[in-house]
């Protein structure tokens, strides 16, 4: 475990090697001597070979770019998170924990056990990491633009590139989290058993893309006005309470149960707690709802992103 924990403090310092300038002195990021139509037939003649049409050379070559100015905003973001802490990256595995851990001494101090005989930490997990992932995409999304105006003026750079960015690293950092404290608890339990791991990468990426969305329309309406910021708190936090960490859809009585199926981080819960534990009915997922929940918010994410950019260009 300390080998472990050494090897995740050292990560910040692997990113602070990387020069600090990689943004600004990346081509895709800043004008050059040469002209852009000639750095694309550049790139195009070493990456794409003689017998690429020279037509799709350009469109290529600009995927690559756009990929390189996302992987080195990716890079900055987690220096800038974790480099500040002594534990570095560590940090996103203790803090979760210690959250988990806690709840864990709540229920058994209060003698409480979940539903269908499931592992006290296992449901817990299973509640809490799907929940964050929602919870930190929303915030981080929302606050893509306030952290980076500065590479916002370089034409290459957009605000989706921060967003994508933010979101990408949030969904690797909690997905590892989730693996690293469940196969903690299959090392404890001796046991392991999942029932559908396909539903649990569904989870996941159902509760990134609900955040992802949902901070997007925050990202908008921060820029259009400053009380977009100060509610975005009291609306998510009811969320904590309604989304099954702490209870299943089926031990909410009936006649309330159609309600908190309204939620659809409900059924991200459902969707990964049901992927893991074999006993788990699921039942109550819905992924479709989900994904209408995902596409409604996007539209109106990217209508308000839109308006932003142009805000951003005009200024």
């Amino acid at each position: 475990m300390v080998s472990f924990m050494g090897a995740f403090a050292g990560f910040p310092q692997l990113c602070q090697s990387l020069p600090l300038t990689v943004l600004r002195e990346s081509r895709y990021l800043l004008p050059r001597r040469m002209s852009e139509s000639e750095a694309l037939e550049t790139d195009a003649k070493a990456l794409a070979g003689p017998s690429l049409r020279r037509e799709t050379a350009p469109f290529i070559n600009a995927v690559i770019g756009q990929f390189n100015v996302i992987n080195a905003l990716i890079l900055r973001e987690t220096r800038t998170r974790f480099g500040k802490h002594k534990l570095g990256y560590a940090w996103a595995l203790l803090e979760p924990a210690l959250m988990i851990i806690t709840f864990a001494i709540m229920f058994k101090v209060a003698h409480r056990k979940p539903a269908d005989g499931l592992n006290v930490f296992g449901f817990l997990v299973t509640g809490i990491i799907p929940y964050l992932l929602f919870t930190k995409s929303t915030a981080q999304v929302s606050q893509a633009i306030n952290g980076n105006k500065g590479l916002l003026f370089y034409p290459q750079v957009k605000p989706l590139d921060v967003v994508f960015a933010r979101v990408a690293l949030e969904f690797c950092t909690y997905t590892a989290v989730f693996f690293l404290l469940m196969g903690g608890n299959v090392l404890v339990q001796q046991k392991v058993d999942i029932a559908d791991p396909m539903l649990i990468v569904a989870g996941f990426a159902m509760a990134s893309l609900l955040g992802a969305s949902l901070g997007l329309i925050f990202m908008g309406l921060g820029q259009l006005s400053n009380v977009a910021d100060r509610t975005r708190g009291p609306i998510m936090r009811p969320f904590f309470w309604i989304s099954g960490l702490f209870f299943t859809a089926h031990s909410v009585p009936l006649g309330y149960r159609r309600f908190v199926l309204h939620n659809p981080v409900m059924h991200v819960t459902e969707a990964v707690r049901a992927g893991w534990f074999p006993e788990y009915s699921d039942q109550y997922v819905n992924i479709p709802l989900v994904l209408t929940w995902v596409l409604g918010l996007l539209l109106i994410g990217l209508t308000l992103e839109t308006i932003t950019r142009r805000r951003i260009q005009m200024s």
